[in-house]
């Protein structure tokens, strides 16, 4: 009975106190203030009052404007004093300032509606320094010109007391769960991982390795133990090509050079800030062994070559499975690809879409390219959780795309929402044209969920035109019934598609190019819609050969065949009129198509319209 009344009594007393403050505030006494009332030992009643007072300083000096040069990264030291020290919810916003500059691509005319943010600039609040009200803020400015924005700071007892001003913008807190090796080891089961002494290789059929980065799929293979640096490579098959004109020497050879390739018609030259986040001197180990799959040992090194980006060899592909068959192994991805392993001086070890070792003459073979990168050690992991839904994201590579960016911005197997119904995901291939974005379909076009087939041509019919079979769908029916007038205006209204011929055993580069030193252009044609080309990014397949379509490429094979990807990617050629297969539609969008909202990922695409 005793305790009751206490509590009865401290009630009342509880009520009486809310009271009297609800009346001085009423009466203005508390204005300007806030206050909290908690009940402390004892049952007292502590009340806490002081004017929200808060200073925001940056680097020390009382400022609030963030101010960098052009291509240049900047960090600020961000600081909020509070004189009455009373603890207190905050959120950063930024205010961009409106430039009246030529931006990239079309020119900024005053009064135009513009994002805050400017195009090619990043805001975002790093980490915390010390305490809660000190934070690092970076400013990565990729444009031409100098940014400016104003920082500001909403202030209030909780959550629900913030507001921001109508042309205020949130800042991002971009929180680190650690280093991209440790992560991946940490999170996964210690079943799944074999340390050989030298690397620490993930295992076994479903681990979750999955990580995103510059547009693409990638899976972490190893973890070196020294450096900690991680292996990469991609889960589908970017494109592909001859390997060589016959040696099985990595070194020298066309797959080299089209992984390394800078220029927009290569691999790295598409790759988003390799300086940045790959190790460019890696060693890539393509030492012959002629063992059968299962007894391959660790490479000694005989044969090391240093690039940027490479393939796995037998060895690393052979450790992925450790565990289980090479059937169930998580790097099968059911499509043929090659290794990086020659078997002898004639045939080059390969993986067989059943996740078989096969070794195979590259005068007569030509296979799908993942090509494998190593991470730089101190790149760091902010988000994502390493399954194929939410692959681990990584640290300058994890957007938050401004409405109003351009989409020629962005980078190499970006995802957009592009045309209609079951047809309305297109993926980035790159930006010939220069002020343009070249896209295609992420899969090839379905109808009524299945895919659609067609004759390239009439007989012997092997260049592509807006008059040939296949030209006179993709520059018709297919702008009319599988992409609305809104995207239709977004297409370039006309494009050049090079239509080299490409045989077994010579370079990708025949594709677009007189000759391997890129003297001159073969020969072309214009049109709005045209497909991609032999060795072209994208140019690859993206699902198991299962659920996969064989589609029609630019280029001839011969006077009488043109170049064909296979569903289960073996580089093939058909007859123009005597077969059916599958359309992947390429073109070019308009420099001033912008982003609407959306990550460039698979699940959360790009929307986009014409500005």
């Amino acid at each position: 009975m005793k305790k009751l009344l206490l509590e009865t009594s401290f009630s009342k007393i509880y009520m009486i106190v809310m009271i009297i403050i609800t009346l001085l505030i009423l009466g203005g006494y508390f204005s300007y203030a806030m206050f909290t009332v908690s009940r402390e030992k004892g049952n007292a009643i502590s009340i806490v009052t002081g004017n929200l007072e808060y200073k925001l300083t940056i680097d020390g000096e009382d400022n609030n404007k963030l101010t960098v040069e052009s291509n240049s990264v900047k960090d600020f030291i961000v600081t909020l004093s509070n004189p009455n020290n009373i603890k207190a919810r905050f959120n950063f916003y930024y205010i961009g300032e409106e430039p009246s500059y030529t931006k990239i691509g079309y020119i900024v005319e005053e009064g135009m509606n513009i994002p805050p943010l400017d195009v090619g600039t990043t805001l975002e609040k790093v980490n915390s320094i010390g305490s809660s009200n000190t934070y690092i803020v970076r400013v990565i400015n990729n444009t031409a010109n100098t940014v400016e924005f104003t920082l500001g700071v909403s202030v209030g007892l909780d959550y629900n007391d913030l507001s921001l001003p109508s042309n205020g913008h949130l800042l991002e807190e971009i929180t680190d769960k650690g280093e991209v090796g440790t992560v991946v080891l940490d999170d996964i089961s210690k079943d799944s991982l074999h340390d050989d002494g030298t690397d620490t290789f993930i295992t076994g059929e479903y681990p979750n390795n999955y990580i995103w980065y510059s547009g693409k799929l990638w899976r972490a293979v190893s973890v070196n133990n020294e450096t900690n640096t991680v292996k990469l490579v991609t889960q589908w098959n970017i494109s592909a090509i001859s390997y060589s004109s016959g040696s099985t020497a990595f070194e020298g050879s066309y797959m080299e050079s089209w992984l390394n390739d800078t220029t927009v018609d290569g691999f790295l030259g598409n790759l988003r800030e390799p300086e940045k986040f790959i190790v460019m001197d890696s060693k890539w180990d393509a030492t012959e062994d002629n063992r059968s799959l299962g007894e391959i040992t660790r490479p000694d090194g005989t044969t090391l070559v240093t690039d940027a980006v490479g393939l796995l060899n037998m060895y690393e592909y052979q450790e992925s499975y450790r565990g289980t068959t090479y059937t169930k192994g998580y790097l099968n991805n059911g499509l043929y690809w090659y290794s990086l392993t020659p078997y002898d001086t004639s045939n080059l070890w390969s993986i067989g879409y059943l996740g078989d070792g096969i070794y195979v003459s590259l005068d007569i073979s030509s296979y799908g390219i993942r090509p494998s990168i190593n991470l730089k050690s101190d790149l760091k992991i902010i988000d994502g959780n390493g399954t194929e839904s939410d692959p681990y994201r990584l640290e300058g590579d994890n957007d938050t795309i401004s409405s109003g960016t351009l989409l020629s911005s962005r980078y190499s197997g970006e995802y957009l929402q592009f045309g209609t119904s079951e047809n309305n995901l297109y993926r980035i291939v790159s930006h010939e044209n220069g002020s343009g974005t070249k896209i295609t379909s992420a899969e090839p076009l379905k109808e009524n969920n299945r895919f659609k087939t067609i004759a390239f041509g009439d007989v012997n019919d092997v260049y592509y035109s807006s008059t040939n079979t296949i030209g006179i769908f993709l520059n018709g029916e297919y702008l009319t019934n599988y992409v609305s007038n809104d995207y239709a205006n977004m297409i370039e209204d006309s494009s050049t598609w090079y239509l080299g011929t490409v045989g077994n055993g010579t370079s990708y580069k025949l594709a677009k190019y007189k000759d391997v030193n890129m003297t001159g252009y073969a020969t072309s044609t214009e049109s709005k819609v045209g497909l991609l080309r032999m060795g072209e990014l994208m140019a690859g397949q993206f699902d198991n050969y299962v659920n996969d379509m064989s589609y029609w490429l630019l280029n001839s094979y011969n006077y009488h065949t043109v170049r064909v990807l296979d569903a289960n990617a073996f580089l093939g050629n058909r007859s123009t009129s005597d077969n059916l297969y599958g359309i992947k539609p390429s073109l070019n969008l308009k420099f001033n198509v912008v982003i609407t909202s959306g990550d460039g990922t698979k699940t959360n695409p790009f929307q986009i319209e014409l500005q």
